[in-house]
């Protein structure tokens, strides 16, 4: 099994009050991959990080084998709810792989 861990902040010009509704659709469409991509066990986003977190969100995805993220980066299904959800309100973009 390989985990792929990927996290951001908002892009400074989104609103604190858009922030919720934002948060809301990432975490439908971004969970909402579960059994869409092959070899994706599942789908987390972490969209209430406990104090002291740097970042706003996070989303938690575990793989098949280590190959598989690639293939999950590389989905269609996966970039076409990334350019709508997330790459547009989104920053620093930190992410960490391991098995």
């Amino acid at each position: 099994m390989a985990v792929h861990v990927v996290a951001w902040n908002f892009k400074p010009e989104v609103p604190e009050e858009k922030k919720p509704e934002l948060k809301a659709a990432m975490k439908e469409n971004l969970e909402g991959l579960n059994g869409k991509i092959p070899g994706l066990l599942s789908v987390r986003f972490i969209d209430q990080p406990l104090p002291g977190s740097n970042r706003e969100m996070a989303l938690v995805t575990t793989h098949e084998k280590p190959e598989d993220i690639g293939v999950y980066a590389k989905s269609p299904v996966h970039n076409a709810v990334a350019d709508q959800y997330v790459r547009p309100y989104t920053a620093d973009r930190a992410s960490v792989n391991f098995d």
